[in-house]
């Protein structure tokens, strides 16, 4: 953690504002579970029309995570970064006016996507790649903890708020908390070592920094064009899509609307919700740490395969709560993003330092796909059968397949190594 003469290296520090950077934007991730039945009662809105505005905003939120880590590698995290706080604050308090579909799919699903695009966990993989070599899967797992904890830490704040002064309140909140952030990205957070006369934490003397990006969509664009050839990419896409059709999409927005089924009230699975966030903080960083030490493929393959079987069960725990839901939210609060430091970590490892956090972006993007189908799948099944169970089945058999497709990874040479000037796909092993 120290540099020379015993002084924190400045990496802790951008670290640092990255963690309450991502911990501050987190409240725009909790609204879409707690907008969904106070929009259906004030304007008869159904799961599925409220569902269709988050899989605009999830979609966004994957696909431009390529565009923007090129987008950082041109004009630094910190523009970037705070120019994408901004869209999220005017999107959010442009949402307090909104009375027909269309608003919500064009405030929620495009404004606030976009800015949330440059939020996703590509800013968490650029910070880890670009100013950490030593203790890269540490940071990325504590980063990706906060923002997913942040998420769920945020719900019962929002719900109460929801509750006794109104939906609007939600939007109003998640403007301010973003913006209470910029001051702080705008004093501290740094594009790159060098621009403290500094090497990467961890870094040795033969260390070289990547070449500075010129043309941010091309090299977006390049990224994928190289990578698509590959089957380890395709492999971590697929994987990837179903973390997301089995978090983001599945439970952060349809809990809630689960929990009433069962007759719970709003605040206390938000407190369920809440509780998942904080034992993912734990399990995050762990998953990061193991991550600096064992097989990257192992550990997803363990984590999708504790997640399907967590998900077969929920329908049950729901009936009975008490002791069961409890050890639900555990559970699955330990697995939560812990997928997400071996995942990146596979993406540097076979893609390179370079090209890596752009491969992950499209990787992510895969992620945001499975969301968005399961935002809106999930809710035109509970619209059709009167139950999320069908959903919970669907996302816990996935989780299972993933766990078979991730067998076949292993760490391997960089992709920039051995595949650049070629269009053979490269081997699984």
């Amino acid at each position: 953690m120290f540099g020379v003469r015993g002084r924190v290296h400045y990496s802790w520090v951008v670290f640092g504002v990255a963690f309450i950077t991502l911990l501050g934007a987190a409240g725009f991730r909790s609204a879409p579970g707690i907008l969904i039945d106070p929009l259906n009662d004030e304007f008869g809105w159904s799961r599925a029309t409220v569902g269709t505005s988050i899989s605009i905003n999830l979609l966004l939120f994957g696909f431009i995570g390529p565009f923007a880590a090129a987008l950082q590698g041109k004009y630094g995290l910190r523009k970037v970064t705070i120019v994408a706080l901004l869209v999220i604050s005017v999107g959010a308090l442009l949402t307090t006016t909104m009375s027909s579909p269309w608003h919500m799919h064009l405030l929620w699903g495009l404004v606030v996507g976009t800015g949330s695009g440059c939020m996703a966990s590509v800013f968490a993989s650029t910070v880890a790649s670009r100013w950490f070599v030593g203790r890269r899967g540490l940071v990325t797992g504590a980063l990706t903890a906060a923002s997913a904890s942040g998420q769920l830490i945020f719900l019962p704040i929002l719900s109460r708020l929801a509750e006794r002064h109104g939906w609007r309140w939600v939007g109003i909140t998640i403007a301010l908390c973003a913006l209470s952030v910029i001051p702080l990205v705008t004093l501290f957070l740094r594009n790159q070592p060098s621009d403290m006369g500094l090497k990467p934490f961890g870094a040795g003397d033969d260390y070289v920094a990547p070449a500075p990006i010129e043309r941010p969509v091309a090299a977006a664009m390049g990224a994928f064009t190289s990578a698509r050839t590959s089957g380890v990419f395709w492999v971590l896409f697929g994987s990837f899509l179903v973390c997301g059709l089995s978090t983001n999409g599945l439970i952060q927005t349809h809990f809630l609307s689960a929990a009433h089924d069962h007759d719970m009230t709003a605040s206390v699975a938000a407190g369920y919700l809440a509780l998942i966030g904080v034992f993912d903080v734990a399990g995050t960083i762990a998953s990061g740490w193991l991550t600096d030490r064992y097989d990257p493929a192992k550990l997803l393959v363990v984590y999708y395969l504790f997640r399907g079987v967590s998900l077969l069960a929920l329908e049950s725990v729901l009936d009975t709560r008490g002791v069961g839901l409890l050890t639900f939210m555990i559970f699955y609060g330990l697995d939560w993003v812990a997928t997400v430091p071996p995942t990146v970590a596979l993406c540097v490892d076979r893609f390179g330092v370079s090209r890596g956090p752009l491969v992950y972006g499209w990787v992510f993007a895969g992620h945001q796909v499975g969301a968005a189908l399961a935002a809106w799948g999930a809710g035109e099944l509970r619209d059709r059968t009167g139950s999320y169970r069908l959903a919970f089945v669907i996302a816990g058999v996935s989780c299972v397949v993933a766990a078979v497709g991730v067998r076949g990874l292993r760490r391997g040479r960089q992709f920039d190594q051995v595949a650049t000037s070629t269009t053979n796909a490269p081997s699984m092993s």
